[in-house]
């Protein structure tokens, strides 16, 4: 639950006990965490609570109510989340194995995807990511052997990744996509492999979210995140529920993090989850993923690339493959407010005039014009929006190395500077993507809910940031 502010939440400590609940919450902190017996948070809280089966088998507690707040609580809680013991999860990974075997699988290059967004030339000069960290959240894990045999394939020195936790899991490719994709563009970068599975072991999924993320920012201060993986459709949840996430990101934040998430790859259906794709859609399964609609979080959604041969960039547009079932994600927050940096944009299909919009930046997607990668040995070219998150990731390191050469500093908190950017700057930062869509939004000259305010020209963009950051000592 959150509260009015960071004091000792003293009638909820009391409150609490005479309902034979605990309560944890550390002094600073602007939300706490009531935990019991379910019969015990039924009486409390006034709602019923079941015990239910998933359709994959998965056993769950759950409250079919939202819990309100309690009357004589109203003075210290502000929003109470939701009794849900079970959280879905998803990798932004299009299964290459079902692509079609008959179109011919071209793909960028490292060299091509440093054309294709204008690092070439920064490139050239060094700014390859040298003294920086991504870290990598992850669900599955990577083959060491793929690692290497990207980096002979592509001229590019070999690197072996920090694992934090363990393994996640067998390699299904979302993890070994990323790293080979960051370490194109940044291969002097340090790479972060955090096994994010415990997450999704059991309930509490978004404290342990928190706790991950501040183990992170402990251990890796100032390092830029990436995530591939998602923990749910937003409307599953209220702000309440994701407020650890929230302040370990906007602590990590103040230690110079930047963190990129995916969009998701249903086509603004991430409610939907990717089951029964048979029927249409209805307005219940249009949403969010929770976690990259944070306005913590730049969220990153995707593109269908056009290059010339050397990958210099032509066009792109809204990434959406409907025979796949497949496509950007991006939307109106079920949750969050339209935070201040953002409330000067409008986008077709923003009805909720209120809320938070996404994505806020994109980048290529689309399987069919994708970036090559090593998976099981075998050249293949990566797509989904886990390939458009990494490669902002690795395009944030390059940037830091550059602005902390050059007299700026880390990136921090990226949007607010983003979208000052995109509203007026010395040198064009972004490619408007204004043609395609996915299921819910089109994309249109400006930001919008499919490719918000577009795709990177990396130079011209770091050269506005450091601008901006000197302006503003």
């Amino acid at each position: 639950m959150t509260l009015h502010n960071t004091d000792r939440p003293t009638a909820l400590f009391r409150w609490a006990k005479e309902h034979s609940l605990s309560v944890r919450w550390r002094p600073g902190n602007a939300w706490a965490i009531a935990e019991g017996q379910s019969a015990d948070l039924a009486t409390a809280f006034g709602v019923d609570i079941h015990d239910y089966l998933g359709r994959r088998g998965q056993q769950f507690y759950a409250s079919p109510q939202q819990p309100s707040v309690p009357e004589r609580l109203s003075g210290e809680v502000t929003e109470v989340g939701r009794i849900l013991g079970y959280t879905p999860y998803r990798m932004s990974l299009p299964d290459l194995r079902n692509l079609p075997t008959d179109v011919p699988d071209q793909g960028l290059t490292p060299q091509g995807v440093l054309n294709t967004y204008n690092l070439a030339n920064l490139a050239g000069q060094g700014f390859t990511g040298k003294g920086t960290t991504i870290v990598f959240f992850a669900f599955d894990g990577f083959a060491q052997a793929d690692l290497d045999t990207f980096a002979d394939t592509f001229d590019l020195p070999r690197f072996t990744p920090v694992v934090v936790g363990g393994q996640p899991s067998a390699p299904h490719g979302e993890t070994t996509m990323d790293l080979q994709l960051a370490h194109a563009i940044a291969p002097d970068a340090q790479k972060v492999v955090v096994n994010a599975r415990p997450t999704v072991q059991g309930d509490g999924a978004y404290e342990k979210i928190g706790k991950m993320l501040e183990s992170a920012d402990q251990q890796f201060p100032g390092a830029i995140w990436s995530f591939s993986i998602g923990w749910g459709c937003d409307k599953l949840i209220t702000a309440a529920d994701l407020a650890p996430v929230r302040s370990a990101l906007a602590t990590a934040h103040t230690h110079g993090t930047t963190a990129f998430d995916a969009s998701g790859d249903l086509a603004g259906l991430e409610c939907k989850g990717g089951q029964d794709w048979s029927s249409a859609p209805s307005e219940d399964d249009i949403g969010l993923d929770s976690v990259a609609s944070l306005p913590e979080m730049t969220d990153v959604g995707g593109t269908t690339l056009s290059t010339d041969a050397h990958g210099g960039w032509l066009a792109e547009q809204a990434w959406f493959d409907v025979p796949l079932s497949q496509g950007t994600g991006g939307g109106v927050s079920a949750i969050f407010d339209r935070p201040e940096w953002q409330r000067n944009v409008s986008a077709p299909g923003a009805d909720g005039a209120g809320r938070r919009l996404t994505p806020d930046v994109a980048a290529v997607a689309d399987p069919f014009t994708g970036v090559k990668i090593v998976l099981n040995n075998q050249v293949l070219v990566g797509g989904g929006t886990s390939q458009s998150a990494p490669l902002w990731a690795a395009m944030a390191a390059v940037m830091n190395q550059y602005l902390i050469a050059n007299g700026g500093r880390a990136l921090g908190d990226l949007n607010p500077t983003l979208y000052k950017i995109a509203s007026g700057a010395p040198l064009p930062a972004f490619r408007d993507v204004d043609l395609g869509g996915n299921a819910v939004a089109t994309a249109a000259p400006g930001y919008d809910l499919v490719t918000g305010l577009g795709s990177p020209d990396v130079e011209n963009l770091v050269k506005n940031i450091l601008v901006l950051q000197k302006a503003h000592r």
